[in-house]
C-alpha cells in the first residue's frame, strides 16, 4: 500500500491514485465496484479498509467494501431498500455512517457488512415540507468530532445543517445566522429554519466547535458548533461554489473553489480556474492559480470533490467533472494535474498509511 492514496468516486466506478510521501509520481488503479456510479469513497488508514457508496435507479443503492486496500470488493445492500442511492460516508470511532438520496442516515457497527437506518431523521418534524436541491434531496456531508464521536453534523440540500449529540438518536436544526450576519448580509433566507442549501460542511481542528460551510449563497463560519453562522464571502469572486476543505492542524486555514453562479454555467469565474485560500479564518482570501488552467476553463468541482492530506506541507486535491485531478503539495501555492481523462469525479478523499 502506498503512503498516500487519493480515493476517487466517479460516475464509472471507484479509482485509487497511489504515491509515496514525496507525492511526485502517481499510479492509478481502477475502475472498481463493477463500474457503478460511486458518489463517495472513504478509507481507514489503520487497516486499509475501503468503502465506496453509490448506486442508481438501474443498480439500486449499495455500499462496496474492500478489506485489502482495493484488491477485492464485496457489495452490501443490507437494509438500504427505499432509497435511490447512497451519497456520502462518514466515520465516528468504530461506527460507519452513510447518507442517502432521499435524505436518510444509516449506521454500521460491523465494518460495513450490515446497515441500520437511524429513525430520528426519517421522523423529523416537518420533514414532509423539505424541498430538494438541484441534485435531489441528498444527505451529502457527515462530520464527526474525533474527541466526542457521539457529536455528529450532517448537511442536506436544500434543507440545511443538522447536529446530533447522541450518535444520531436525535437531531436539531443548526441554520441560524449570527446577529452580526443578519445585520450585514441578507440573501432572503431565514437561517433559523429549513430551506437552506448547504453544499458542504467541515469541522476545523482544535476542539472548540469552529466549523465552515460552503453554501449556495456564500461561505460561512461558525464558532459554536454550527449553532450560529456568519458569512465570510467578502473577497471571493462569487458567493457560489460546492467544496470546502480545512487544514488538519490550523483551524484558520481553509480552501474553496468558487464557481460563477447557479444559473451561469457553474464554471470558474471568467473561465479561469483558481482555488481560493484563507489563512485567517475567512477574514481575507488569496487566489491560488499557479499551474491551473486560467483561460477557457469550463469545468466544475462538485461538493465532495476536494480533500487535504496531513503531511507537514499539507497537500490539497480536487477533481473535476471533466475527469482531471489536480494536486498541490505546498498548501495551494502551486498545482499540477496528477490524473486526466477519468470519468466525472464525484468525490475526493485521502488515505495515508
Amino acid at each position: 500500500m502506498a503512503a498516500i492514496t487519493v480515493l476517487l468516486g466517479t460516475t464509472k466506478g471507484a479509482f485509487l491514485l497511489d504515491s509515496d510521501a514525496d507525492r511526485r509520481d502517481w499510479q492509478i488503479r481502477g475502475p472498481f465496484c463493477d463500474g457503478w456510479p460511486i458518489n463517495h469513497v472513504l478509507g481507514d488508514p489503520a487497516t486499509g479498509a475501503l468503502w465506496a457508496a453509490g448506486g442508481s435507479n438501474w443498480h439500486g443503492p449499495g455500499i462496496w467494501r474492500s478489506v485489502d486496500g482495493g484488491q477485492n470488493w464485496t457489495l452490501s445492500k443490507d437494509n438500504l431498500a427505499g432509497i435511490e442511492t447512497v451519497w456520502s460516508l462518514g466515520r465516528a470511532g468504530d461506527t460507519l455512517y452513510a447518507g442517502s438520496k432521499p435524505a436518510q442516515i444509516f449506521q454500521s457497527t460491523d465494518g460495513g457488512e450490515t446497515w441500520q437506518q437511524l429513525p430520528a431523521l426519517a421522523d423529523f418534524p416537518g420533514r414532509e415540507d423539505w424541498n430538494p436541491g438541484a441534485a435531489g434531496l441528498v444527505l451529502h456531508s457527515i462530520v464527526s468530532d474525533p474527541a466526542r464521536p457521539e457529536n455528529l453534523w450532517i448537511g442536506i440540500s436544500a434543507v440545511g445543517a443538522f447536529a446530533s449529540e447522541d450518535g444520531g438518536k436525535s437531531w436539531e436544526i443548526r441554520n441560524r445566522r449570527s446577529n452580526h450576519d443578519h445585520a450585514t448580509h441578507d440573501h432572503g433566507h431565514d437561517h433559523g429554519k429549513v430551506g437552506i442549501c448547504v453544499h458542504n460542511i467541515v469541522l476545523a481542528p482544535g476542539g472548540d466547535g469552529r466549523m465552515y460551510q460552503q453554501n449556495h449563497h456564500g461561505v460561512y463560519r461558525s464558532a459554536d458548533a454550527g449553532r450560529t453562522w456568519e458569512e465570510i464571502s467578502d473577497g471571493l469572486p462569487s458567493t457560489f461554489g460546492f467544496p470546502i476543505s480545512v487544514h488538519p492542524r490550523d483551524p484558520q486555514r481553509l480552501w474553496v473553489f468558487p464557481l460563477n453562479g447557479d444559473s451561469l454555467g457553474r464554471f470558474p469565474p471568467d473561465a479561469s480556474a483558481a482555488v481560493w485560500r484563507s489563512s485567517d479564518g475567512g477574514d481575507s482570501w488569496q487566489r491560488c492559480d499557479t499551474g491551473l488552467p486560467t483561460k477557457d476553463c469550463f469545468f466544475t468541482v462538485l461538493r465532495q470533490g476536494m480533500a487535504v492530506d496531513r503531511q507537514p506541507s499539507v497537500g490539497v486535491y480536487f477533481g473535476t467533472n471533466s475527469g482531471s485531478v489536480f494536486a498541490s503539495t505546498d498548501e495551494g501555492d502551486s498545482w499540477r494535474e496528477i490524473a486526466r481523462h477519468l470519468p466525472t469525479v464525484l468525490s475526493v478523499e485521502v488515505m495515508e498509511r
